[in-house]
């Protein structure tokens, strides 16, 4: 009869446990990134009353009469199922979906959570608002003029410079493309103005300088008289002003001597080459190209009192090809500039973070610069994590190291911005867990009664 007693203290204590992991879990029902905790039981060594029998010639086996000594708990697990995820609208605001946890640092300690509502300090950098914990990832770096991320190496704090200067840079590159009419009609000597109009397609591109000033690049193609398939193209920076700024194109050169060119195609109205007033011509394969320059106003001069002259390249695209090249077929003409890489001062204006965790900053110039990326951390057995308080997990003996890399690689899950993953505790399932808590409870403080009540009627006995 005391075997009955300690047995329903043990399914007390244990059951009290277990109410207590379920009150937490129920507590947690609206905590961002809480993962529900889970009760098993097993049941205690058994005293064994006698041994268990082989089979004689004469006699069948015996089992082994056993009485149990009650119950423990066996584990208390973090299960990690995926929560819902919420909208929050909160730019700052990461749910992962899949595997991995944030790593947050205090110091030169890790921390690892779901919890993705983050926030920025006074300098910038990203961050837990609840406890300040820096969030780890990599910064980009410039290299040749390229923001590069380099995630093989060791994760350090998150900074995004809100308000920071993206400083001015001058063109390099204008890329054109599309089709030269070869219908438009020939200008002749003595043409009228309207004549002269209807036989020039121009195109303007704005481009800047290295102080970020903007200026109008306009080339303008006539069909040479002279020869088929053939166009001259007359190129001018700030054309009001051409006298000043002096455009020059060549090819191989950074100073040609006019500012005219010849485009040339073959009879099925692709770019055959291209050359300059000095007779240079383009390579008969690749890309072709020449390189302008204009004198830029208000410029520092050089040794000989010259004004500075900036240079870029006019890339009329590929010859022999059909795509991103001029062209010349019996269609209208729409051949432009579709792209050049200078701009002015901007200011970084706001940000944003895609499925990889990349961080894109966006500048009041209209650039977008990569400034870094989030790292993400998986374990072997994450269920081996310690919890830490503040939402946190900590490595431990059986979790395995922390093994740290990008969202979507190495099982690693995806990420989502402005949303946060909810809670994945499930109310009715916690219900459902508090009544059978409640009636093993309640049982073996009947089995503790009973015992009792048996004790007290052998104590009798002598009366």
């Amino acid at each position: 009869m005391m075997r009955s007693l300690y047995s329903g203290v043990s399914g007390l204590q244990n059951h009290q446990t277990r109410m207590d992991v379920i009150g937490n879990n129920i507590s947690n029902v609206n905590t961002n990134g809480f993962k529900r905790g889970r009760v098993t039981f097993q049941d205690m060594i058994s005293q064994q009353m006698s041994g268990a029998a082989k089979p004689t010639d004469e006699l069948g086996g015996v089992n082994p009469k056993e009485v149990g000594l009650g119950m423990t708990v066996a584990t208390i697990d973090n299960i990690f199922t995926q929560g819902n995820l919420q909208s929050t609208g909160v730019q700052t605001d990461i749910a992962i979906q899949g595997n991995g946890f944030f790593i947050l640092k205090n110091g030169e300690e890790s921390f690892y959570t779901r919890n993705g509502a983050f926030g920025l300090d006074k300098e910038g950098t990203l961050v837990n608002p609840a406890n300040g914990m820096r969030v780890q990832g990599w910064m980009a770096e410039e290299i040749n003029g390229s923001m590069v991320l380099t995630t093989a190496a060791t994760p350090t704090d998150l900074v995004i410079p809100v308000g920071a200067k993206d400083p001015p840079k001058a063109t390099q590159n204008v890329n054109y493309r599309c089709n030269l009419d070869k219908n438009i009609p020939v200008i002749r000597e003595g043409a009228s103005p309207e004549d002269i109009a209807k036989g020039t397609w121009a195109t303007e591109q704005e481009i800047y300088d290295s102080f970020g000033n903007k200026h109008l690049l306009s080339i303008a193609f006539v069909r040479d008289p002279e020869t088929p398939n053939q166009w001259i193209a007359t190129v001018n920076v700030d054309a009001d002003n051409a006298d000043y700024t002096q455009t020059r194109v060549g090819i191989g050169t950074t100073d040609g001597v006019e500012n005219t060119f010849i485009v040339t195609f073959d009879n099925l109205g692709a770019l055959q080459s291209i050359t300059d007033s000095a007779g240079n011509t383009s390579n008969p394969e690749g890309q072709a190209f020449l390189t302008a320059s204009f004198a830029v106003a208000e410029s520092n001069p050089d040794a000989d009192g010259n004004p500075y002259r900036q240079t870029f390249n006019i890339n009329l695209g590929t010859i022999g090809s059909f795509e991103d090249t001029i062209t010349q077929d019996a269609s209208k003409p729409s051949t432009k500039a579709f792209y050049q890489d200078g701009y002015a001062l901007g200011y970084l204006d706001t940000f944003k973070i895609d499925s990889s965790g990349i961080i894109t900053g966006v500048y009041s110039n209209g650039t977008n610069r990569t400034i870094g990326q989030i790292a993400l951390a998986t374990f072997a057995n994450d269920r081996g994590l310690e919890k830490a308080g503040d939402n946190t997990y900590v490595e431990s003996n059986n979790s395995g190291m922390a093994m740290i890399g990008e969202s979507g690689i190495a099982g690693k899950g995806s990420l989502l911005a402005g949303a946060l993953e909810m809670s994945n505790v499930d109310l009715a399932e916690q219900m459902t867990d508090m009544i059978v808590t409640q009636r093993g409870f309640q049982s073996n403080a009947k089995t503790i009664q009973t015992a009792d009540t048996l004790l007290e009627t052998v104590l009798s006995l002598k009366r």
